[in-house]
């Protein structure tokens, strides 16, 4: 097909990509309704009312109200700002941790240091961070705080693995080579050309690594490790619905909807970054 043609969901030059719009509308919805709660919501989304209790949809609660009498609709919104909090924090603790440890490794693949990096990496890796959160809450108190450390922390070894596999490549490149021989320290080297060159895969992984969190977190929420009443949860909001599945299922479904959406978005904007990123998987759609 020509150039401008789209076949694949994509165009040859790699310009669209279905994935790509499909998740970052999505998350942008969520992100949408985060910044909208700073500034307005239908009600106080922590108003206890025991006259409303399990109010049906309409009259000023687009989506009714819970057991509390609580406006769902408000829960939500207010929620999705909880949820995208938690993830930017812990991806970030994984980032900021997991990013050097995975540039040193790979740029000494063959020292000690390596190997001890990689080692601790994988005992890391093998920790659940739903128990990392257990642990964690009976010594220091369950809440927002505990699930992004968490989270973070167990997130960690998937950043240092995909620095170091991507930090491996860069440092057979002929530039690398080049400026070794030009005498450029190891530091230097690192911040002028392995991390201009790993961004675009640290990117992909920070995407995928967000809808981890989103999920981790609404399951401690779920369990009482994570955010703490009065403050709304996604994750929460499932829980206080559980008791009344059979009788007001709307109670879980909303939130269990958007729990859906925010992970299914951020995971399509993932897959749909690293094709439009990758230039040999676009230039192998390109081609197909």
């Amino acid at each position: 097909m020509k150039g401008g043609q789209v076949k694949g969901g994509r165009t040859r030059g790699g310009r669209l990509n279905a994935g790509l719009l499909a998740g970052g509308t999505l998350v942008g919805l969520v992100v949408l309704a985060a910044l909208v709660s700073f500034f307005w919501t239908p009600h106080d989304p922590t108003l206890v009312d025991a006259a409303g209790k399990l109010r049906e949809p309409g009259g000023g609660y687009p989506l009714g109200a819970d057991k509390f009498g609580r406006d769902t609709f408000s829960q939500l919104m207010v929620g999705a700002r909880t949820t995208l909090y938690v993830g930017v924090v812990a991806v970030g603790i994984a980032a900021l941790a997991g990013v050097p440890l995975g540039v040193v490794a790979g740029m000494t693949p063959r020292g000690w240091l390596s190997e001890l990096i990689m080692r601790v990496n994988d005992l890391v890796f093998a920790f659940p961070a739903l128990l990392l959160a257990v642990m964690l809450g009976a010594v220091y108190g369950p809440g927002t705080l505990t699930a992004m450390i968490a989270i973070g922390v167990a997130t960690v070894p998937a950043f240092a693995r995909v620095a170091r596999a991507a930090t491996l490549q860069v440092m057979v490149t002929d530039y690398v080579l080049a400026a070794r021989a030009a005498g450029r320290g190891r530091p230097a080297i690192a911040v002028r050309h392995v991390l201009p060159n790993i961004g675009s895969v640290l990117i992909v992984q920070a995407s995928v690594s967000f809808a981890i969190a989103i999920l981790a977190e609404a399951a401690l929420s779920f369990l009482g490790f994570g955010t703490r009443p009065p403050t709304p949860s996604w994750g929460r909001m499932l829980q206080e619905s559980q008791e009344l599945l059979f009788s007001t299922p709307r109670l879980a479904l909303w939130p269990g909807i958007a729990v859906a959406v925010a992970v299914l978005g951020f995971n399509l904007l993932g897959d749909g970054l690293r094709d439009y990123l990758d230039p040999k998987l676009r230039r192998i759609r390109a081609e197909g």
